[in-house]
């Protein structure tokens, strides 16, 4: 499976303010936040889903895996989604280890796989 998805009975906003301290602790920054519902009102589509899309980096981290291989650039940075899908708050995100795999790099398999873990931990207390 290419995702990690988790269910809370939270709010997504409430969700968010949690996971940002959550993941402040691993040392991932939030990059960017789009509240996907409300850019695609503001543009006239009509969109009903709460969604909201965090780009997380770890400075460190980026740096690892990138002179390790510089294509490793196209994944970054790691997103963090948030909504409610069917009246369900959902947290989750594509597995670093999953794409990693389509640069077929043992090395950054590895990577890969540490920094999942840390974001799957920093989602689980989220919930």
């Amino acid at each position: 499976m290419f995702h990690y998805t988790v269910e809370t009975s939270k709010t997504p906003e409430q969700v968010i303010e949690v996971l940002k301290e959550n993941l402040k602790a691993e040392k991932f920054g939030v990059l960017w936040e789009l509240d996907l519902k409300e850019k695609l009102q503001e543009k006239g589509v009509d969109f009903d889903m709460p969604y909201h899309i965090l780009e997380v980096c770890n400075p460190e981290e980026a740096k690892r895996v990138l002179s390790e291989n510089a294509l490793v650039g196209y994944f970054l940075p790691c997103k963090l989604v948030v909504y409610i899908e069917h009246g369900v708050t959902k947290i989750g995100m594509p597995k670093p280890s999953a794409l990693i795999e389509l640069v077929e790099n043992e090395i950054l398999v590895r990577m890969a796989s540490d920094i999942e873990k840390r974001l799957t931990t920093c989602i689980d207390k989220s919930k």
